[in-house]
């Protein structure tokens, strides 16, 4: 199947989680509880609810690329605006030219997130993080291996992590070339 001929649906796709990752943000910055817009000053602490032993719901501002990484301000804001802007954009030709449907589905997933968290990073200078499944275990460990989830995301870096790798899944292992039919080895 060539996934090129129904962008479309992969169009779709991306809407679909660009509105879900926004809505779900939207949430949270009306919630007052997580102090959402007081916190974007580092010194005012976000709020948080507590939902079970295993997940919470952490308001933080994330300055940085996924999961808290690369934390950044000033200039360093637009220059992840900017290099965002171009992952998205190479990933929508690349998308215009996919010939496999999990390749598409990849593609999809990686720009609706991107374009969710660009639009908190243009409006806000930081991403609206706030799914917190760190739990009881964090700081926990098996020996010497720590066990547990340490970061707070959303549903844009939920997108992006599962595209990425879906992605990484089909180009490196789904992607491998069979034996020509015509020629075999």
């Amino acid at each position: 199947m060539n996934a090129a001929r129904h962008v479309w649906r992969w169009a779709a796709l991306i809407v679909f989680v660009i509105i879900a990752d926004q809505i779900s943000k939207w949430m949270i910055l009306e919630a007052p509880v997580f102090r959402a817009l007081e916190c974007l000053d580092p010194v005012v602490r976000c709020g948080r609810i507590e939902i079970s032993s295993i997940f919470d719901l952490t308001m933080l501002w994330n300055r940085g690329v996924s999961f808290g990484t690369l934390q950044s301000t000033g200039i360093m804001r637009w220059i992840l605006v900017a290099f965002t802007t171009v992952i998205a954009i190479g990933f929508a030709y690349w998308l215009t030219r996919a010939e496999r449907w999990v390749t598409a589905l990849s593609l999809s997933m990686v720009i609706g997130g991107a374009i969710g968290n660009l639009i908190d990073r243009v409006r806000f200078g930081a991403v609206v993080d706030f799914l917190d499944f760190s739990g009881p275990w964090f700081g926990a460990y098996i020996g010497s291996v720590p066990i547990g989830f340490p970061w707070v995301f959303n549903i844009a870096d939920a997108a992006i992590t599962v595209g990425a790798l879906l992605l990484f899944f089909d180009q490196f292992l789904m992607s491998r070339t069979k034996p020509d039919e015509h020629n075999p080895a």
